[in-house]
């Protein structure tokens, strides 16, 4: 009996634990569900928006450059540099440049400013006079050459004027080999120069002579511009050329101007004077119209003739 009643205890026990159980996990099922759907309907974040950058003028750093200082014993370099950069005022800026062009021991080889308009409108003002706004801009190129030594410091002494750096290219090329082609062309025209001079001063025939000379004359001009040639290549290595292209932000002017329709409209004569002169060009015109009619009468007597002589024919 005993044995029955424990049996019995240990069924309701098992049961009840899967009851239990099966109430859970329908509790936990629900909860995922909602989880999964307050997921689902929370709203995607959004993206983060582009960080905006405050205009900054150029700095000392975005002109500088390995290619303006290196130097080598061994080698000669010829340097050049372009940059194009946004300015106040133009004007100004080209002035100050060349302030310290001059400064570096420099010079300016180019200075070329002028404006171009973007946009022109106009309005009548009344009183026979137009307001005319036009949308202008200022650009300006300068060509300058300063001591090579000398680039990296100019180029960081007109940072002040660049209210902004849109581009900048520096180049130092090699040019050793080059300028020793130059020695060496410069030295074989002087010792042709002399073997010539040796040739025409031995005796021999005049026209052989002649021909000497003649040749002589050649490789002087051929030592004078490989002297020429060379003394421009050097220059060139002693002085690097800048190339400086600079504009401002466009402006607006403003200027009065004369509204000439307006004005020949004020002065043009009154209606019945119109009236009078379109009448009178009307006649002049039925007159002449009158005169061109005339013009071929032997033609109408010729009709009329023939009307006439027509019309007794049918009579007869």
């Amino acid at each position: 009996m005993l044995l029955l009643l424990l049996i019995g205890l240990s069924a309701c026990s098992r049961s009840s634990q899967q009851e239990s159980g099966s109430m859970v996990a329908a509790d936990v099922a629900p909860a995922e569900g909602g989880a999964a759907s307050t997921r689902a309907a929370a709203p995607a974040a959004p993206p983060a928006a582009a960080a905006v950058e405050e205009d900054s003028a150029a700095t000392a750093e975005q002109v500088a450059s390995s290619a303006t200082t290196y130097t080598d014993a061994q080698r000669k370099f010829i340097r050049t540099a372009q940059a194009e950069f946004r300015v106040d005022d133009v004007y100004r800026s080209a002035l100050a440049i060349e302030d310290v062009v001059a400064a570096q021991g420099g010079f300016v080889v180019k200075n070329d400013i002028a404006a171009q308009t973007l946009n022109t409108q106009r309005r009548p003002m009344g009183d026979g006079k137009l307001l005319e706004l036009a949308e202008y801009t200022v650009r300006g190129r300068l060509t300058v050459r300063v001591p090579s030594a000398n680039t990296q410091a100019f180029l960081r002494a007109i940072v002040g004027q660049m209210a902004f750096l849109d581009r900048r290219n520096f180049d130092a090329m090699d040019a050793q080999f080059q300028l020793l082609r130059q020695q060496l062309a410069h030295q074989r025209s002087q010792e042709a120069q002399q073997d010539l001079g040796q040739a025409a001063q031995q005796d021999g025939r005049i026209d052989r002579k002649a021909d000497v000379i003649q040749a002589r004359s050649d490789a002087k001009s051929t030592r004078d511009e490989a002297s020429i040639a060379q003394k421009e290549f050097e220059d060139r290595v002693a002085f690097s050329t800048i190339d400086l292209s600079m504009y401002q932000a466009s402006k607006i002017r403003k200027t009065e101007l004369t509204d000439v329709e307006a004005v020949f409209q004020q002065n043009s004569p009154g209606f019945f004077a119109r009236l009078g002169n379109s009448l009178r060009v009307g006649w002049y015109g039925v007159l002449d119209a009158v005169i061109e009619l005339v013009k071929p009468w032997p033609l109408w007597l010729l009709v009329v003739v023939a009307a006439v002589a027509y019309r007794r024919f049918r009579k007869k």
